[in-house]
């Protein structure tokens, strides 16, 4: 299928410019001032008053839900396909959380690959919390290489509810997941939940202290309330990963403005733990309340960084365009609009809210309506 999109603004050559995008079937072809052409069913849409972005990119969401702290009635339903493409996210990194155990990698890996069938862009990350972590080979390092959909695998540090393991343990598992990224040509990340323990990424500079793997291999997230030592961990070349808080919506929106400010220019990423629990405890690590995250709140937290602490709208989505594009190897095909680039795009209204979604150069969202009906779903 051929598309035109004219009349909407984009950000090339250090500004916006209104200009009109080529897209032909899953791929931008052009993108310029203006294009002539004309093809029998073309597919014109004219995007007056609207501003095209990148797809979103959330490399943080439980799409077989999360949760399960407080007894099976605490679970996280699944990720409903509608929900990210509301959100504009176009391309998803699912994962387990604290519960390995009534979900799976099994889980994980099918959702994934249900999520590309309805044409997202989805990847998956194998473990959990745990340690051994459980995998679908039996293998992490198998995983990673015969497995299309997973890239890396997932562990907890810091947090009570972690395997608490050893340092030699962790170098041990990103020796894994490093080699395994080598020879399948996939990132090979380490992402660790990191919780708020005492010493939030002490096991990890002690890992790369008494290894030689690199520090892009290691990916923390859940950053926010350990900024100072996120701040040492990415002015030492590595990637940090910041959680949207719709709850503090100013000051985490605040922060993020900051970290832009600090953060050695393209490590820093935003992500949101969408359909994730949200678990509140007390002194004595007891639960005493529970919530979940939503996917919805990447674009919010973006729009929040413009409008409440005048952030310029290219600053503001990098952390969730570009930089994770690069740091999970997908960029330039994802976290771009640009001739060559996948036809993921974002069309935002005049008040920045979600118009238009395009995946891989297919209506999903138009208007503020759904264009694509997943099964079962209300």
């Amino acid at each position: 299928m051929i598309q035109l999109i004219k009349n909407v603004k984009v950000y090339r050559d250090g500004e916006w410019k209104l200009s009109e995008i080529l897209v032909a079937d899953k791929k931008i072809e052009k993108i310029a001032d203006h294009i002539e052409c004309s093809f029998e069913d073309m597919v014109v849409t004219d995007g007056k008053g609207m501003t095209a972005i990148p797809g979103y990119i959330d490399q943080h969401v439980h799409v077989c839900g999360g949760g399960g702290e407080g007894s099976f009635i605490t679970q996280v339903p699944p990720l409903k396909f509608s929900e990210p493409v509301k959100a504009g996210v176009t391309t998803i990194v699912g994962l387990l959380g604290t519960d390995g155990t009534t979900r799976s990698v099994r889980n994980l890996v099918a959702k994934t690959k249900a999520l590309k069938e309805f044409g997202l862009t989805a990847y998956c990350l194998t473990g959990n919390y745990n340690y051994p972590s459980p995998t679908l080979t039996g293998s992490v390092l198998d995983d990673i290489v015969f497995v299309d959909e997973i890239i890396g695998v997932k562990i907890a540090i810091a947090d009570h509810r972690s395997a608490n393991m050893t340092t030699e343990s962790l170098i041990k598992l990103a020796s894994d997941a490093r080699v395994a990224g080598m020879l399948s040509g996939k990132p090979g990340v380490v992402h660790l939940h990191t919780g708020s323990g005492k010493n939030p990424l002490g096991i990890v500079f002690e890992a790369l202290e008494n290894s030689e793997i690199p520090i892009a291999n290691f990916r923390p997230t859940h950053l926010a309330p350990k900024y100072e030592h996120a701040l040492k961990f990415a002015e030492m070349g590595g990637y940090v990963d910041f959680t949207c808080d719709p709850e503090d919506m100013y000051n985490r929106s605040g922060l993020l403005c900051k970290a832009l400010d600090e953060v050695p220019e393209g490590l820093m990423t935003l992500s949101t733990d969408s359909n994730g629990s949200l678990p509140v405890w007390n002194e004595k690590n007891e639960m005493i309340g529970i919530a979940a995250a939503s996917i919805s709140a990447l674009h919010e937290t973006i729009k929040a960084m413009v409008e409440m602490h005048n952030c310029p709208l290219e600053k503001a989505i990098k952390p969730a365009t570009e930089n994770v594009a690069k740091a999970l190897k997908l960029f330039p095909a994802k976290g771009t609009l640009a001739a060559g680039a996948d036809a993921d795009i974002v069309l935002l209204d005049e008040n920045l809210d979600i118009d238009s979604v395009y995946a891989m150069g297919k209506c999903m969202l138009k208007g503020g309506e759904m264009q694509v009906s997943a099964n079962f779903e209300i």
